[in-house]
């Protein structure tokens, strides 16, 4: 008997993001609709990447990854989310908050990582269209997604064992919906204010050179695409502004979120935020990229008119 309050005096409460009113409810009912939305709209993104040969070309490629990630992100927070919300008071183990530390974490940087990398790849692309095949070959791209994935994982598991060796001996009820570094720092009864520092100033970095990638990319995307006739123009701005729009987007987010001192930080500016880039961004962004993107609706109609010849079949 002792063993098990031991046991479950280590575990963390999870507070959510709602109560149980009416109104909440048919919140947390959206919620679970953008849910099924994000996920089906993404893994029908990767369906057709994967199927259409039209498709298999370095800026597709990254989609895709682009697409899985937002399906890991609302896999590691949604679920649980919703379990906590039908039955409150459900406790999360230490380990178990570690993983959503670790794999949100993972998810994000990759994402902030991996916009930088699209924007190289539209930068070569209409810059440099010559030496496009030569400098985003199919090792190149390979050799970039795996450089992001490995460089998101090894910082946030530097950030996870950090957060999880503190000590924690007040109250352990998360006031959040998913165990995130910020709200678990609150708990923590040592002195936290170097760490804080640390997540600010890499924070700054994992934004602001990504960013300055993007910006320089696309200042010189633009001057190229001035120049352009019209019909190039046009795709060339279609393509450009729906990656523009997932950039600002998420780069907001991050940036109200992790470039903020902890004293300006509040339990339900920190629910906002993350709702938007853990739910919204990951709704958004196939919608985003196929409706403004002739050749994955090109794709999306060629496969179901197969869908169709079979079933007449």
């Amino acid at each position: 008997m002792k063993s098990e309050n031991k046991t479950s005096s280590a575990d963390f409460i999870l507070l959510g993001l709602l109560s149980q009113t009416n109104v909440h409810i048919f919140s947390m009912a959206m919620i679970f609709l953008a849910f099924i939305a994000a996920v089906s709209g993404n893994a029908l993104l990767i369906l057709l990447i994967q199927v259409d040969s039209s498709l298999h070309t370095p800026m597709y490629f990254f989609l895709n990854q682009l697409a899985f990630m937002d399906i890991c992100q609302m896999l590691i927070v949604v679920p649980k989310m919703l379990a906590d919300f039908l039955t409150p008071g459900n406790p999360i183990s230490p380990a178990g908050c570690g993983a959503q530390v670790f794999l949100t974490l993972t998810m994000g940087i990759s994402v902030c990582l991996l916009l930088a990398v699209m924007a190289y790849d539209r930068y070569i692309a209409i810059c440099n269209p010559l030496q496009y095949p030569i400098r985003m070959s199919r090792n190149i791209c390979f050799l970039l997604a795996v450089g992001v994935w490995m460089g998101a994982s090894v910082n946030s598991l530097i950030h996870t064992v950090f957060t999880l060796t503190l000590p924690y001996c007040g109250s352990k009820a998360i006031d959040h919906f998913f165990c995130e570094v910020p709200a678990l720092l609150k708990l923590s009864c040592s002195d936290t204010s170097r760490y804080e520092a640390l997540v600010f100033v890499s924070s700054i970095v994992l934004v602001l050179i990504p960013s300055s990638i993007i910006l320089a990319s696309y200042a010189c995307i633009l001057s190229r695409v001035l120049r352009m006739k019209s019909t190039r123009q046009q795709k060339a701005l279609a393509t450009c502004s729906s990656h523009l729009t997932v950039v600002v987007m998420f780069y907001g987010a991050a940036t109200f979120m992790y470039m903020r001192p902890s004293s300006y930080h509040s339990p339900e500016q920190d629910k906002i935020v993350a709702l938007f880039y853990t739910i919204v961004t990951p709704v958004l962004n196939p919608l985003i990229y196929s409706l403004r993107n002739k050749d994955v609706l090109g794709a999306l109609k060629k496969l179901i008119g197969k869908c169709r010849v079979f079933q007449q079949s």
